[in-house]
């Protein structure tokens, strides 16, 4: 599809847009595009961690849609300004005069009006009260937590790289995971370890990637875990509520709510600096996620997992690490949960195409530059030139979304395209096929 997707925000260096666009399910070249004024702005995926400059859930860093490395959190701790300590310092010197000002009224009031003959009572000396018998009331977070915690792992990476931590989903008892491939590669030249809910550590080996979906299946040599349950992304409503778990900043086990802020938005997340080649057709959240959280679970009320955590939208410069401002990103799980099984099975996975190289037009939709051979976009007659402005229902406004929205189908769903062009608006039906890598 179009190397072109429009920046939010302020964000570290990033490759600059091609202007080329690249085809739905075809390679593409990479860079990130730039933003069409007539447009609004589209998120860039930033990894939810932290492993070198791209922020991920894995530490999360990529901008907006920059991924977090929501799975890779760096071990470096960050070091304060010394105008910032002075700060601090003489705000707590003005509250402990404030205080030592306020217990001296406070004593000689009392003395004046109780005298010195009593002493009152001090809920120091009271006994400890009875253990809470309180239990969660069925929806909450309290109760989602207690039931999918035991399912969430944290995975360390050691690299020559650094160092670094992500998260993940427990597939199996004998011990599958699921995480990010940005998770996931930090073990291609180092050391992956995975740490579960019961304090236990295993080695980890990995069984499959997909970069172009940041998916990765993993395995701990490791018995007695606790699977997570898996949802479905597809009738999630938008501002249904949700829960994330992970290890941002190294904190495992860390639990945030919030709600679907948005479904079906095109975002490039991944390492692949921002390709059209990685663009995911995510959940939006306003759920924190922050650099460790990468690969860790998004789940609903009933504790079922609608999506992986994979990117945040970051406005920071330079090459901290940054945190959330309530624009995380999750590969749905009806996506995920295809992904996984072949990559389980094959260690590779199939990716949706329609057999087209697209860009952005000059109105909304993808403009198709070029056809395939032998293609579905061929077989319907598609042609060089036409403006895709629709999937069946779904209006599409530049070229990602039309990658996001092919994406979100399997290889041999049969969809509708709505196409406009010299000869007039006219619709499509189109059998999706899968591409390989």
């Amino acid at each position: 599809m179009t190397e072109h997707t429009p920046e939010f925000g302020d964000k570290p260096e990033e490759p600059k847009p091609s202007g080329d666009g690249v085809g739905a399910g075809d390679t593409p070249p990479s860079g990130v595009p730039s933003q069409q004024p007539t447009q609004p702005a589209q998120p860039q995926g930033q990894p939810a961690g932290q492993y070198g400059t791209q922020q991920y859930p894995y530490g999360m860093h990529q901008q907006y849609a920059q991924q977090p490395w929501p799975g890779y959190a760096s071990g470096q701790a960050t070091q304060q300004k010394k105008s910032g300590r002075g700060l601090v310092t003489g705000v707590a010197a003005l509250a402990l005069v404030c205080g030592l000002v306020g217990g001296g009224v406070g004593g000689f009031v009392g003395y004046q009006l109780g005298g010195d003959s009593s002493t009152g009572a001090s809920a120091l000396d009271e006994s400890k009260p009875a253990r809470s018998a309180s239990t969660a009331p069925q929806g909450s977070v309290q109760q989602v937590a207690q039931k999918v915690l035991p399912s969430v792992v944290q995975i360390q990476i050691s690299s020559a790289q650094g160092s670094g931590e992500g998260s993940g989903i427990v597939l199996s008892s004998d011990g599958l995971i699921l995480t990010n491939n940005h998770v996931a590669e930090g073990g291609q030249s180092g050391r992956l370890t995975a740490l579960f809910h019961d304090n236990r550590t295993a080695p980890v080996r990995v069984v499959g990637t997909d970069p172009k979906s940041d998916l990765a299946v993993v395995k701990a040599d490791i018995t007695g875990l606790t699977p997570a349950e898996l949802g479905r992304s597809d009738d999630l409503p938008v501002g249904s509520q949700v829960v994330a778990i992970g290890s941002p900043f190294g904190l495992s086990g860390t639990v945030t709510s919030g709600i679907i802020s948005a479904k079906d938005r095109p975002v490039r997340a991944g390492g692949e600096s921002g390709s059209q080649d990685t663009v995911l057709n995510a959940l939006q959240t306003d759920a924190a996620i922050n650099p460790g959280n990468s690969g860790g679970p998004l789940v609903d009320m009933d504790g079922r997992v609608v999506g992986i955590n994979s990117a945040i939208y970051s406005p920071g410069t330079g090459q901290e690490q940054a945190g959330s401002v309530g624009l995380g990103f999750a590969i749905p799980i009806d996506q995920a949960r295809r992904i996984a099984n072949e990559l389980k099975e094959t260690g590779s996975a199939t990716q949706t195409t329609l057999g087209v190289t697209i860009t952005n037009a000059n109105q909304p939709g993808a403009q198709v530059q070029d056809i395939i051979p032998n293609g579905p976009a061929q077989a319907a007659g598609i042609k060089p030139g036409d403006v895709i402005t629709k999937i069946d229902d779904r209006a599409l406004l530049d070229a990602d979304a039309l990658v996001a929205a092919v994406r979100s189908h399997n290889p041999g769903d049969h969809v509708r395209f709505t196409i406009g062009g010299p000869g007039g608006e006219r619709t499509v039906d189109v059998t999706l096929t899968g591409q390989k890598g």
